[in-house]
């Protein structure tokens, strides 16, 4: 009997340590540029291992998400110039200059010297600064691409580069022109191992991306005949949006709701020996918990950059596998397959 084996995308089939997470940091980078010393930033800002540590924090899978919340943090160091409060900045006048204007006025030195020094800025600053938030940062946060969101918009530039961002959103960028940090994406399994997975089982993907972005990196390594189903934050919002009209309920079905899961199973699941949810966040493992149908949560450390601290991450968030590689998820899947399993985390090296 087949079992149903549903993958994350990011950081379990795709290495993104120098895409999506590198593109947070340059996101985070180029939000400062209006301000006298930008240059004198540190490149990098932060390590990838403390921008993971965050990330693992919970409630940040998106990404967009995830470079809000870094600027945010990084706004708590900033001294107005002129005594004038970031929140009185939040006029509606076009977002481009209401941050040009705020970051005019502010004084980056601060921020800078405690870049320099800390050894974990981005630990330092998420523990001194709680869950407090910035409205002015939040300002600059809604929308989308085009209208008035300049934190998606930052990123997906950098993401996409000059040539793609300006074709999906048919506007040049504003602050980056280089190439797609996208273009440095690398397939993270074997193919074959998938290809081998695929005639054994019944395999799908559930992931925070974008459908366009998905399937772009799926067609880059002709993964696409391997995969049942893919769900993707495309399909979350359009079920949102239903919901939002026949029930006038407003909800976020992205992870760590559980949608994407139930409806892959509703389509996929019937009669099948097992379900399985790879993934690489605490989020994940919820998402596979809250599941109705039933998956079993299976934490991937093969893509961290501290593997004891997100196999820590994991454990607490309930995970009933936790492997360290694609060999040892195959090893574990070819095991389930002959032998009911009790549940209870386990690990396999």
């Amino acid at each position: 009997m087949k079992n149903l084996i549903v993958f994350d995308l990011d950081g379990v089939l795709a290495d993104v340590s120098l895409s999506y997470r590198d593109t947070v940091r340059e996101t985070a980078r180029l939000f400062f540029r209006f301000a006298p010393l930008w240059e004198e930033l540190p490149s990098p800002l932060f390590s990838l291992s403390e921008l993971a540590r965050l990330k693992q924090s919970g409630g940040l899978n998106n990404d967009w998400d995830l470079s809000c919340r870094v600027i945010e943090l990084l706004m708590s160091r900033l001294a107005p110039v002129h005594g004038r409060p970031q929140q009185d900045l939040c006029a509606p006048i076009d977002p481009w200059d209401r941050l040009a204007e705020a970051l005019n006025r502010c004084d980056l030195a601060p921020l800078i010297g405690f870049l320099r020094v800390s050894p974990q800025p981005l630990s330092d600053l998420h523990r001194l600064a709680g869950g407090v938030g910035n409205p002015f940062v939040r300002s600059l946060y809604r929308g989308d691409v085009g209208s008035g969101n300049l934190i998606k918009q930052i990123f997906q530039e950098v993401y996409l580069g000059e040539e793609v961002f300006t074709r999906t959103y048919l506007i040049p960028p504003r602050l980056y022109s280089g190439q797609g940090y996208s273009e440095r994406e690398r397939l993270l399994p074997p193919a074959d191992l998938l290809t081998t997975l695929a005639a054994h089982h019944l395999l799908g993907i559930a992931t925070g991306r974008p459908a366009n972005e998905a399937h772009h990196f799926l067609s880059r390594y002709a993964l696409i005949p391997c995969f049942r189903k893919v769900l993707t934050l495309d399909d979350c919002l359009r079920e949102q949006d239903r919901i939002l009209s026949t029930e006038g309920r407003s909800l976020s079905l992205s992870k760590p709701h559980p949608y994407m899961l139930d409806a892959i199973a509703a389509e996929l699941g019937g009669g099948v020996g097992g379900r399985y949810y790879v993934g690489d966040l605490p989020d994940d493992m919820e998402a596979a918990r809250r599941a109705r149908p039933g998956y079993r949560a299976i934490g991937l450390l093969q893509a961290s950059a501290d593997r004891e601290a997100l196999r820590a991450d994991l454990n607490r968030a309930g995970a009933d596998y936790i492997v360290e590689d694609f060999t040892a998820l195959a090893g574990l899947l070819e095991e389930a397959s002959a032998n009911a399993r009790a549940p209870g985390s386990r690990y396999f090296s």
